[in-house]
Parts: C-alpha cells; sequence; structure tokens
C-alpha cells in the first residue's frame, strides 16, 4: 500500500527554482524557503497550525453547548453535508489523509483496509446530523452503545456508512478543539473487535480515531453522533404528507 504518494504528489506541483551559476546565497535560500512553503501548503491541512488558520479565515461560530431533547429526526436541522464516493478504493482514501497530513490511529488505519470497510461507486451527497446521547433522552453520565443507536433508529435516525467518518475528516478543517464525533456502524478488526470511528480534534491538529464499538461499549451522553435520516422515516413522513394532503381535499 503506498502510503506516501499523496504526500510526494504535492512537491511533483512545485515550479522548478533554477539557480544560476553564480547566484547569490540570498536566492538559493529563497528558492528552498518557496520549496518548502509551498510543498506545506499543498500537503497539510489537519495540523493544528493549518486547523487555527482555517478557523480564523472561516470564522465559524461555535457550537451550543446546551442539550436540546430530540423529538423526532425531522425537528433537527441538518449539521453538514458532505461529499462521498469520491475515491475508486479505501487505499486511495487512506493516501488521501496521508497527504492531508491527518492524524490516524492503528486501529481507525486498521478498520479502512479491512474488507467491510467499502467506498461508494457513485459520488454522492449525504446529509449529516449531529446529535448528542444526552439529546437523544439519555440522563447518566455514560449509556451503552446500542441503546443509543436503538434509541436514535427510535426518532428516524439512521447509522451512516463507514465512508462517511474519513471522507468528513477530509472535508472539515475547521473542526473546533476539544469536539469529537462519533459516527457508522462497527467494522471488526482483523481479530474480531469492533470498532466505530471518530472524527476529533483533541487540541493536537485532526485526526481520525478508532473506539470501542461492542454493543456495551460506555459512550459519555455529552458525546455526539453522525446519523443520516433512515429510509423508514422519510417513508413514513412521505405517507403523512399523503395524508395531510388527502384531509385537506375533504375540507
Amino acid at each position: 500500500m503506498d502510503r506516501t504518494a499523496g504526500k510526494e504528489s504535492g512537491y511533483h506541483a512545485i515550479p522548478h527554482c533554477s539557480i544560476r551559476r553564480h547566484g547569490t546565497l540570498l536566492i538559493a535560500m529563497l528558492c528552498t524557503a518557496c520549496i518548502v512553503l509551498l510543498a506545506s501548503e499543498a500537503s497539510a491541512q489537519c495540523t493544528a497550525r493549518d486547523v487555527l488558520q482555517n478557523r480564523l479565515t472561516l470564522k465559524t461560530a461555535p457550537s451550543a453547548n446546551t442539550p436540546i431533547p430530540v423529538k423526532s429526526a425531522f425537528t433537527v436541522p441538518m449539521w453538514k453535508t458532505i461529499t462521498v464516493g469520491t475515491f475508486k478504493n479505501s487505499f486511495a482514501l487512506l493516501n488521501a489523509l496521508d497527504a492531508a497530513g491527518c492524524g490516524i490511529g492503528g486501529s481507525a488505519e486498521e478498520i479502512l483496509a479491512r474488507p467491510a470497510f467499502t467506498v461508494g461507486t457513485t459520488k454522492a451527497n449525504v446529509e449529516l446530523f449531529a446529535v448528542s446521547a444526552a439529546e437523544l433522552g439519555f440522563q447518566t453520565d455514560t449509556a451503552p452503545l446500542a441503546d443509543i443507536y436503538a434509541r436514535a433508529q427510535q426518532l428516524g435516525f439512521g447509522l451512516a456508512a463507514a465512508e462517511v467518518a474519513p471522507q468528513l475528516r477530509l472535508q472539515y478543517f475547521d473542526q473546533p478543539m476539544g469536539e469529537f464525533l462519533i459516527g457508522m456502524e462497527p467494522i471488526k478488526t482483523w481479530k474480531g473487535a469492533p470498532v466505530i470511528l471518530t472524527v476529533a480534534n483533541g487540541g493536537a491538529g485532526l485526526v481520525l480515531l478508532g473506539r470501542d464499538g461492542s454493543a456495551d461499549a460506555e459512550i459519555p451522553v455529552a458525546a455526539r453522533f453522525l446519523f443520516v435520516r433512515s429510509n423508514e422515516a422519510v417513508l413514513a413522513k412521505a405517507v403523512r404528507g399523503v395524508d395531510e394532503a388527502a384531509a385537506l381535499d375533504h375540507h
């Protein structure tokens, strides 16, 4: 697996700085600095310095911390739209993470190499909803992962595809410090341990991590999860719309 191709590609696009035989040392130093700077800008997006620069440039607003109970998936505003199906395979996706300078945890890297991890064959947009376990109604300090997922599905949410987490990592460079977003249905490691991916900014840069994805894993209720709206919920809303239209016709 070529883990360096993405990084090396940043150097190929750099204009060649020629130094004449009688050029000054200053010119040589400027040329070298030019190469280093352009290479850094082409490959790094996830480092702590780049994250800070992105947030200062985009001036993103901080997320609200007060949990509001969720009544239904359709009362929750969409959090973010990302694009999936943009890579030929998981190895190309992994190389892109490397090229962006994103940190990848050991278990997360293993998950991306598993046969169960697949990428979409067609480019598509995915609407994501970021909801904490507390907003789903859990009032204890922690809650079992299976219970959190079950409650989310009752409210009309669906679990995001495995590709969503690494794609979000590549499309969310202005993530605020201290934010950890859990996404996807668990995928098992080679040893059979279930793992879920987490898109995080722990302060030292942007990372993609793996964490315990077993059904009884205790998750802090303040943790936020990435969901999509389930097909069943979409169908139910469509049916309600038809019923409401019919009722209006009768009046």
